[in-house]
């Protein structure tokens, strides 16, 4: 919100109620997608969440591109694009594998965390198309959409969490994670304007290696042996059909 409000010294958008609904619709689709996925972090952890959650979303997102932008046009496209998703589908398995020998508890863990990751892919997948299915530049969604992200923020904390604490220490603790998202965002919209959903967004998501190293590493998420080696494989295999699909440009 502080980004967007700061972008408006530097960049005036064409005000029209079709960007501001649009922008705004797109910053609530974010905010029920960020609180949904990071609901599920509680729920089986960083390391498991985030390679599965970038699975659904590139499937998703890029579902979208082919079908309703029409961004695959060649017979290599659909190549590259479905072999892709093949691999990617496998990586997001491997990452969820869980040793049968785990407590009932880890299990019903996981299940409940996949449903609560269901909803945030589709938040997620609709704040990444909603402003390309508009045909809005990027720099004008920015102001609109940020408001939207604050309204819905606060709005679904209370869906969860019966008595957030809006305004506490971690809350502005997290003002300079808030700023770095706002970067990415932005390069994000630009992205996925030029070189369209299927392409754009599925190169951002490269991040998700960083989230779920840092899951085990820095956050000491357990792991038995086999499905460490698992994660890892699994983690190859959806940087590896991010690599296929940017072969679709």
């Amino acid at each position: 919100m502080i980004f967007s409000i700061g972008v408006l010294f530097f960049h005036q958008p064409v005000w029209s109620w079709h960007l501001i609904l649009a922008s705004f619709v797109c910053g609530l689709a974010w905010a029920f997608g960020q609180i949904t996925q990071i609901e599920s972090f509680h729920i089986i952890g960083v390391s498991a969440a985030m390679p599965i959650s970038t699975g659904m979303q590139l499937i998703g997102v890029t579902l979208f591109g082919i079908f309703y932008f029409h961004e695959w046009t060649s017979t290599m496209d659909y190549v590259y694009g479905i072999s892709a998703l093949v691999v990617i589908i496998l990586g997001v398995f491997f990452t969820a594998y869980r040793e049968k020998g785990d407590d009932t508890g880890k299990q019903g863990a996981m299940q409940r965390g996949l449903s609560v990751l269901v909803l945030s892919t589709i938040g997620q997948v609709m704040y990444n198309v909603i402003p390309r299915m508009a045909d809005l530049n990027g720099w004008d969604v920015l102001f609109p959409q940020g408001i939207g992200m604050a309204v819905g923020a606060m709005a679904f904390s209370f869906f969860f969490d019966k008595k957030p604490e809006l305004f506490s220490k971690k809350s502005f603790q997290n003002i300079a994670a808030g700023a770095a998202f706002a970067i990415g965002n932005i390069g994000i919209l630009l992205s996925n304007k030029v070189n369209g959903v299927a392409l754009g967004f599925t190169l951002s998501q490269m991040n998700v290696i960083v989230n779920t190293l840092g899951g085990l590493i820095f956050l000491k998420e357990s792991r038995t042996s086999k499905e460490l080696k698992l994660t890892i494989g699994g983690l190859i295999l959806v940087a590896a059909g991010g690599i296929l699909i940017g072969l679709t440009k």
